[in-house]
């Protein structure tokens, strides 16, 4: 059986391995594919593995052998499903291998927001405490998360495992989500506009869909606190980003945390990669090591199951 990865290397930068999938057939595990090969390198695929390079209706169409399509990620939107259905392929993905990593970047992101551990340290390390005429000094205000109100933007398992970790720092918690949830008794449901004009952060953890693209825009930032934050660990098409730059920019709200873009990498022109007390990473919330394991050991059970005729984690 032909196993092909299109784009290894964001999963498997070196310090992992691909034996768990090396043993369910011939693997040839490509660091990333360009479009112009994608088909190329797939033809003659038994299943495809792939995290963010493409699988279009076209390269779908090209395909000879090809009946799974195994997606090494949690999102699936860059496989075009419906074709897949069409011809007959199974398309499966890698859900909540990234719940525990993804929270915990979203308070990596809130924390140095308001704790300025990063700025401090850099002005230890210049020799501003060496030189100083007092024991302590400050250069920027630190802020006390307990009381303060996290408004959560998506309540799924990642959504549930941050409010968790705000509860244990004694946040009071406000959610929204297209559908109320009834069964949660520790946050407090409100409307969308509610949520951002009430919350001190606002944290998104929703996935991004064709009805939500730029939800975060000016209209919404306008009623955020002037000292609130908002944290975005999901999905960069979710924020106006010149919405965002210019209520940064004009000091509408306090800061923002990123993790994503909704271009990534992002064009050397991106507003907030200039923006005021705008932290940005490089969509590295899902790449702990512990969480990539995860994605190797699920993957390897899909296709474990999808040869004995038990597909598990479809999608599409």
């Amino acid at each position: 059986m032909k196993i092909v990865v299109t784009d290894g290397y964001a999963l498997n930068p070196g310090d992992l391995d691909w034996q768990g999938i090396e043993a369910l057939g011939n693997v040839t595990v490509y660091d990333r594919t360009p479009a112009s090969l994608v088909a190329e390198r797939c033809a003659g695929a038994d299943i495809i593995l792939t995290n963010k390079t493409p699988i279009t209706k076209e390269t779908i169409a090209m395909l000879g052998n090809t009946k799974l399509i195994s997606v090494l990620a949690t999102g699936y939107n860059i496989v075009d499903t419906v074709a897949a259905k069409e011809k007959g392929i199974v398309v499966c993905n890698v859900p909540g291998y990234s719940t525990a990593s993804v929270a915990q970047q979203t308070f990596a992101l809130l924390l140095e927001l308001i704790n300025q551990t990063g700025r401090y340290a850099a002005s230890v390390a210049n020799g501003d405490w060496v030189k100083c005429a007092d024991w302590t000094y400050s250069i920027a205000p630190v802020t006390e998360l307990a009381d303060k109100t996290m408004g959560l933007v998506g309540f799924g398992n990642i959504g549930r495992q941050t409010a968790q970790v705000a509860a244990a720092l004694g946040m009071k918690l406000r959610y929204h989500t297209p559908n109320k949830k009834d069964d949660v008794d520790f946050a407090e449901y409100s409307t969308i506009e509610e949520l951002f004009a009430q919350s001190d952060v606002v944290s998104l953890h929703c996935p991004a869909t064709p009805t939500n693209s730029k939800f975060v825009n000016a209209e919404l930032l306008v009623l955020m606190k002037p000292s609130a934050y908002i944290i975005n660990t999901a999905r960069g098409q979710l924020i106006d980003e010149t919405a965002l730059a210019e209520a940064l920019n004009n000091h509408r709200i306090a800061g923002a945390g990123l993790d994503v873009l909704s271009t990534e990498p992002p064009m050397a022109n991106n507003p907030l990669l200039t923006a005021a007390n705008c932290i940005i990473t490089p969509h590295i919330a899902w790449g702990t090591k512990e969480a990539r394991l995860r994605v190797m050991a699920i993957t390897a059970k899909n296709i474990q199951a999808f040869k004995q005729g038990l597909p598990v984690n479809v999608v599409g």
